[in-house]
């Protein structure tokens, strides 16, 4: 079976980004590996590692900076409107910029986006075509 199990982020502050992700997620990372940070999440795991020891580990050509928007999104699915509101909250309030206040979409969901301190954009969303598992995994197609 394929499937996404983790996303890796490259930060240039690692501490300043573990506690950021501790006030969204609401949880402290895992730091059993030396240089990483890992948030176990639902179906998948974040983790953030230095940008530099990222791009070594990639490849010596990977550039070891990043600048702009890289045309990808990361989405936090929540089961209400109101916990859209909330994680929007958790986010400006460790340090986040809200780059879209929360509102209706055009597809009949409700959503709002905000930008890490390395510019990493989320979209938090809630959708009526979602459905979440017992243990929090994201289904699409309410049965």
């Amino acid at each position: 079976m394929n499937r996404l199990t983790a996303v890796t982020l490259g930060v240039a502050d690692l501490e300043a980004s573990a506690g950021f992700y501790s006030g969204i997620f609401d949880t402290p990372p895992n730091r059993d590996h030396d240089g990483v940070c890992f948030f176990p999440l639902p179906g998948c795991w974040i983790s953030l590692f230095p940008l530099g020891h990222l791009a070594e580990d990639i490849s010596p050509e990977v550039p070891k900076t990043r600048s702009g928007f890289s045309g990808v999104t990361l989405a936090h699915n929540v089961k209400t409107k109101d916990e859209v509101i909330a994680v929007l909250e958790r986010a400006r309030a460790a340090g986040a910029a809200i780059v879209k206040e929360a509102q209706d979409t055009f597809w009949g969901g409700f959503s709002g986006y905000f930008a890490d301190p390395d510019g990493y954009h989320w979209e938090v969303v809630w959708g009526p075509m979602f459905d979440f598992t017992d243990d929090g995994a994201l289904l699409f197609g309410k049965g």
